[in-house]
């Protein structure tokens, strides 16, 4: 253990302050989401927002145990975290407990876990570690191929699981590479590959790869001066048509029913007035009730625990994934803004400190902290508004539940004790 003072007035204090006023202020909303129309006391371990109290005493708690620990043991552990992470996740297909159709959960003594929030801050520490330890940028094609299986082994086994909302989360991790030197065009490839797919579910696969088919054709025959090469534009035509195939076979028989209509209604991909509001009965009555009480919050909100569709129960699990349309409602669109800035201010300054280091390790994993939660807050607040299809992800400190506040301080609090540490040699 090594907590001394020198390196406790070394914390970045502000980003403490953050960290303590979105959890504070979203055990506040999960109080006004939670509690019906009568309140009895915030101590009621009954309601969620009791043991949410619980959950945030645990992670004070956890919050000193990380920063008694030597800063160095996260790097020389970093392995051993991942391999642990792993093997719990791996553990879930023998003893999981199944929670909203995903085998996610460990049930031990009536208190549930879920690994995958643990598994997200583990894997940072593994692509950071193994990235420090090239002692260069990635430049190599084994290498690449080496830091995306870290990052691909635990969202495979999640996805397995039935939880595709958390194994979105973990391609967040791409920026970390990207910040450490593979080439852009990896990430212009991402791109097109999302438009592909967007195009493929719109149009179907066979006009897709024929569009592009003639456009490479047109390129070789009227742009092209040189000598006409069509070996690379063929490889180029070969590999869209596969995965073109690839996602829209992967969508008719991989994807469940439930997702196959989020993200058909989100596409717009039915055309018959009937079956679309079907599809809006069957599953889009959360985002229906969401975006009404986001919009009777107004501009100041109607005040806290004075949410008449949040005490009346109108949005579905509202204290979980659909906890910002409280926000909205109870503190309007000023308070709503206030919570935006403060999470596009706790990204930037992990951002900014991550840059200060010297450290290799130090400065990939912040990168990793920044990318997880920028994609949470991005992915939760844009589903609860209707502009990204509902995926089930949760949002930073204001989302009930223990495993996901304790992930994401263990999270956090890791880098702060590295930055704290940053002024010394490593």
């Amino acid at each position: 253990m090594n907590l001394n003072r020198a390196q406790s007035f070394q914390l970045d204090w502000l980003l403490v302050l953050v960290y303590f006023a979105l959890v504070i202020f979203g055990y506040f909303n999960i109080v006004s989401a939670s509690s019906g129309i009568e309140f009895t006391s915030y101590f009621d371990l009954s309601k969620p927002y009791g043991k949410q109290l619980i959950f945030i005493g645990i992670s004070v708690i956890v919050i000193i145990f990380i920063l008694a620990i030597d800063a160095k043991f996260y790097e020389r552990f970093a392995s051993l975290i991942y391999l642990f992470v792993l093997l719990a996740l791996l553990g879930l297909f023998v003893l999981g407990k199944k929670v909203n159709g995903a085998l996610s959960w460990y049930d031990i003594g009536g208190v549930t876990l879920q690994p995958s929030e643990f598994a997200k801050c583990a894997t940072a520490l593994a692509l950071a570690k193994y990235i420090s330890d090239l002692q260069t940028n990635i430049k190599s094609i084994g290498d690449q191929l080496r830091s995306s299986a870290i990052i691909l082994v635990p969202a495979l086994l999640i996805v397995l699981q039935n939880d595709a909302g958390s194994t979105l989360v973990f391609l967040a991790l791409i920026f970390v590479l990207y910040r450490e030197g593979i080439p852009q065009n990896y990430i212009f490839i991402g791109f097109f590959g999302i438009i592909l797919a967007i195009a493929t579910l719109k149009f179907s696969w066979p006009w897709v790869s024929g569009a592009i088919g003639g456009v490479l054709l047109m390129y070789q025959l009227f742009f092209k001066r040189k000598k006409k090469k069509f070996g690379l534009p063929l490889l180029v035509l070969i590999i869209t048509v596969g995965l073109s195939f690839g996602v829209e076979w992967s969508y008719d028989h991989i994807l469940q029913k439930h997702h196959q209509d989020r993200i058909g209604l989100w596409l717009r991909l039915e055309t018959d007035p009937a079956k679309v509001q079907a599809m809006k009965r069957s599953i889009s009555y959360n985002l229906t009730q969401s975006e009404k009480a986001i919009r009777s919050g107004g501009f100041t909100g109607k005040g806290f625990n004075e949410g008449t569709r949040t005490k009346g129960h109108f949005v579905p699990e509202q204290h979980t994934d659909y906890i910002f349309s409280t926000v909205a409602e109870e503190w309007g669109f000023l308070g709503s803004s206030v919570v935006i800035l403060l999470f596009l201010f706790l990204i930037c300054r992990i951002i900014f400190l991550a840059e200060q280091h010297r450290s290799q390790f130090c400065r990939a994993y912040g990168y990793g902290v920044a990318a997880i939660l920028f994609v949470h807050f991005l992915v939760n607040i844009g589903m609860v508004m209707g502009l990204v299809p509902t995926v089930g992800i949760p949002l930073p400190f204001f989302s009930y539940g223990g495993s996901g506040l304790l992930g994401f301080t263990v999270l956090i609090f890791i880098f702060l004790k590295l930055d704290a540490n940053r002024l010394n040699v490593w």
